[in-house]
């Protein structure tokens, strides 16, 4: 694992949404989907709207690893659950500031036990990973 560059924080974590594709257990990646994505200072978080049953989320269950695509930037991440409190309050914020404009039941939705169950924190892998 490394870190995001400053460049990749910014670029992905101002962007609408991002695309992810899990990789299965042989390996193969799953067909992309867009999730919105969040900045918390230098993480970025995704959830799933339909907490731990959603398709994607189940996806992300079975290796942890997966791509992304989003600005321009197309990289390989690990996927790594976010069951701190304090971090998901902020990351509950940041789709209220982001995503409000979608009116307050969807962002009341993402905020949900069941969607904050499913926070999931993006780490991009190393090159030769």
């Amino acid at each position: 694992m490394t870190t995001w560059t400053a460049d990749e924080l910014n670029t992905i974590g101002n962007s609408e949404e991002l695309e992810i594709s899990p990789r299965k257990r042989d390996g193969s990646l799953r067909k992309p989907l867009p999730v919105w994505v969040i900045r918390v200072g230098d993480g970025l978080y995704i959830r799933s709207m339909n907490g731990l049953t959603g398709a994607w989320y189940r996806g992300v269950q079975e290796s942890h690893l997966g791509h992304i695509k989003s600005g321009g930037i197309d990289c390989d991440v690990t996927f790594i659950e976010e069951p701190d409190t304090a971090i998901n309050d902020r990351i509950d914020s940041e789709y209220l500031q982001k995503y409000g404009r979608y009116g307050a039941s969807l962002i009341r939705k993402m905020t949900d036990s069941g969607p904050r169950s499913a926070t999931i924190k993006l780490l991009p892998l190393a090159k030769d990973s």
